[in-house]
């Protein structure tokens, strides 16, 4: 449950929740994408872990075998495309985390011209190669830990890093509460605008945020459910693990949107909010350049987890036996860094190249968190509750009394519904 946390918990959160909760209308955002979380991803995860847990297999495997020679194994593919799609970019956000760790114990973060965090920022992205190479020290690391092995590693890792990063949000959140910004930060937050309700890219972005944050649809909980020890049942460890998942969105909102109002920055900054709001309030705690780095160092352990659990979907999908893992590893985390390197430069030298308004990185996000991740999601709701059906799924799942039925209800009608609806109004067809 840690290891799921751990890996749910980490920049979905604390970099991206942020800023897609600003440019999508604040609390309405957030309601829709709570919503989300209950009645789509949960049980999105525990049909996922269910699959992992029945077939002991990867996800390329687990649906060949469970689907047995079925247009069904396109499911598993799918997935695994997705996450390297994820890994692709991902890896460039915690390359950027690195950066910022490295910055603030030098002192550099500290010091900077009077043209800002956000200068400093785009300063930084716009460098083209500079950010490669931290996005390559993150991909080296990953590749490191994976080859080795990773289950009692990552399980140990997050027994102490996702308290301790939590401990040091609520710090940060109840610093940022007594800033003179912090009312407008709650309103944005918390009072919604109902008008946003008519607005059906708002509905797409919950939704893709919810499976983005929690990698459900992915493979990640498919292939940690086929570690799963027993019969234990999975409602419970997944509900845990995406309250923790939401808490952690929350108060990353909680600390940032407070500072912003304060310091004046944009609400609309896109994905280097977090790079540009943050150090403002640092800078303002006493003793925040001690604070900062270690906020930095979690949040770049915490990418580096998230990581590690995503290779390890692909790599399990690739080794089989497990004999070539190494080989196999380094194989992979080649070709998915060299996938985000064009994302890295959208930034800068390929600043110019876009698709319907949106740079490489935003295509890559976009297409990956509010497409394919949604859409692997229904292909493993419908697999579970209507190729299963109703009595294999809730014993796969291990669940009972009105747990199971809640579950299955939710898997069969609620999820699929859900994601079909929003993807029909995000298209204009209604």
């Amino acid at each position: 449950m840690f290891a799921a946390i751990g890996s749910a918990a980490g920049l979905g959160n604390i970099w991206r929740f942020p800023h897609v909760t600003a440019d999508h209308g604040g609390a309405i955002f957030v309601m829709l994408y709570i919503s989300f979380i209950i009645l789509v991803a949960v049980p999105v995860i525990i049909a996922e872990a269910a699959v992992g847990h029945r077939s002991r297999r990867s996800p390329i495997a687990a649906f060949q075998l469970l689907g047995r020679n079925t247009p069904w194994a396109v499911t598993g593919y799918l997935a695994v495309a997705t996450i390297i799609v994820v890994l692709g970019y991902y890896g460039v956000v915690a390359g950027w985390t690195a950066r910022y760790f490295f910055a603030a114990v030098s002192g550099a973060l500290w010091s900077i011209p009077a043209s800002g965090y956000g200068a400093y920022f785009q300063e930084f992205v716009a460098d083209g190669w500079t950010p490669i190479l931290w996005q390559a020290a993150l991909m080296v690391i990953t590749v490191a830990i994976v080859s080795a092995g990773v289950r009692g590693g990552i399980e140990r890792c997050n027994r102490f890093m996702v308290p301790v990063l939590a401990i040091i949000l609520v710090g940060f959140v109840a610093f940022a509460l007594t800033l003179d910004g912090a009312a407008q930060g709650l309103e944005f937050l918390f009072r919604p605008d109902w008008t946003a309700l008519s607005r059906p890219d708002v509905y797409l972005a919950a939704l893709g945020q919810a499976f983005f944050s929690l990698g459900a649809g992915a493979g990640v909980y498919l292939t940690y459910g086929s570690y799963l020890p027993g019969r234990g049942g999975l409602a419970r460890p997944a509900l845990a693990v995406a309250a923790g998942d939401t808490a952690f969105a929350l108060l990353a909102a909680l600390a940032i949107f407070p500072a912003l109002f304060t310091f004046g920055g944009k609400i609309s900054s896109g994905p280097g909010l977090a790079f540009v709001t943050l150090p403002e309030l640092f800078r303002a705690m006493p003793a925040g350049a001690i604070f900062g780095s270690m906020f930095f160092l979690l949040l770049c352990l915490a990418a580096v987890t998230s990581m590690v659990s995503m290779l390890e979907v692909v790599v399990a999908s690739l080794t089989g036996d497990g004999r070539q893992r190494p080989r196999v590893s380094l194989i992979a985390g080649l070709a998915i860094f060299a996938l985000g390197v064009p994302a890295a430069l959208g930034f800068g030298p390929w600043k110019g190249v876009q698709l319907a308004g949106l740079g490489i990185f935003d295509v890559m996000d976009f297409a990956a968190s509010n497409i394919a991740l949604p859409i692997s999601g229904l292909l493993i709701a419908t697999f579970v509750a209507w190729r299963w059906g109703r009595a294999r799924a809730i014993a796969a799942a291990n669940l009972g009394g009105a747990w199971s039925e809640a579950w299955f209800l939710a898997l069969r009608y609620g999820a699929p519904v859900a994601i079909i609806l929003v993807f029909l109004a995000a298209t204009g067809i209604i």
